[in-house]
């Protein structure tokens, strides 16, 4: 076998150069039995001899591009995943609203109440029983909710965006209970609800909302720690602030003819105790039949 003369006075110039591959040269085989004095990036890959590694440098460099590919990467994540519960939360409305409209069909065009009757040491409400007792240990019951027959079963009740794994989250029943809440002025606690025939314009009317609050006088919550909760039903009160404001600093809302819409908080109604989380309340006009 011929010898490439070049290759030949170089060898010749440093024997320790001698079956030793340049670091630029990733296809060559080395040869010989320790790596060259003068060079690094080699490791002994088995008794025959020794292959190309990555040095220092580059490993750093490789770690450093990673970073920078993740920084890019992640926040579109976060915007995407943000987005499709924000989907997810607009068929649960349109779900409900659809139900409620069957409801409406069948009850005369009147509303349901917010709350009925006390029963079995707790309260039915209009979207289930809910038992008295301490936060997070009452039970509840779905099947007895004036939509529950339009329903038959569960899986629509709770906004995706509602983190109920959060430290900051204070539940109210074991398990899901609702996420969403109801337009206390359309169905009037302990009163029969409002005849749609009345309502001037349906489609500015809001039925349902992202619901949930902050709660600091109920246990684990305190006026040191307050804590965001589950709440059923929202109004005008001024003292109120009972709509979850959870997509990006909106809440999606369910109209009184079917369409889903998002709202921003009433100017001056914000509260946002609880860290990264906004509650507030509609605008009067949407909440007034």
């Amino acid at each position: 076998m011929q010898t490439n003369p070049r290759s030949r006075r170089r060898e010749e110039a440093d024997p320790a150069m001698v079956g030793w591959c340049p670091l630029w040269n990733w296809g060559c085989e080395p040869r010989g039995e320790s790596p060259p004095r003068s060079l690094g990036g080699y490791v002994r890959s088995s008794a025959s001899g020794w292959r190309r590694a990555f040095t220092l440098v580059e490993l750093l460099v490789v770690i450093a591009v990673i970073g920078i590919l993740a920084g890019l990467l992640l926040p579109g994540l976060a915007r995407a995943r943000a987005a499709a519960d924000g989907a997810r939360c607009v068929s649960n409305l349109h779900q409900t609203a659809l139900a409620v409209q069957l409801y409406w069909d069948e009850h005369a065009g009147v509303a349901f109440s917010e709350r009925t009757i006390r029963t079995n040491g707790g309260w039915r409400y209009w979207f289930g029983w809910l038992q008295d007792g301490a936060e997070g240990q009452r039970e509840f019951d779905a099947t007895q909710g004036a939509l529950w027959p339009y329903f038959q079963g569960r899986g629509v009740e709770v906004c995706p965006s509602l983190n109920r794994a959060s430290p900051l989250f204070k539940a109210k029943a074991r398990g899901a209970a609702y996420g969403y809440a109801y337009n206390l002025l359309l169905g009037p606690r302990g009163l029969p609800g409002r005849a749609l025939s009345s309502v001037a314009r349906p489609a500015g009317l809001a039925v349902f909302a992202d619901g949930g609050q902050v709660n600091d006088f109920q246990e684990p919550a305190s006026a040191e720690h307050p804590m965001l909760e589950e709440f059923y039903y929202f109004d005008t009160n001024t003292v109120s602030a009972t709509v979850h404001f959870r997509h990006r600093g909106r809440a999606q809302v369910a109209f009184a003819e079917g369409h889903v819409g998002t709202e921003r908080a009433d100017q001056g109604s914000e509260d946002s105790r609880v860290v990264g989380q906004l509650c507030g309340r509609l605008r009067a006009e949407l909440v007034l039949p």
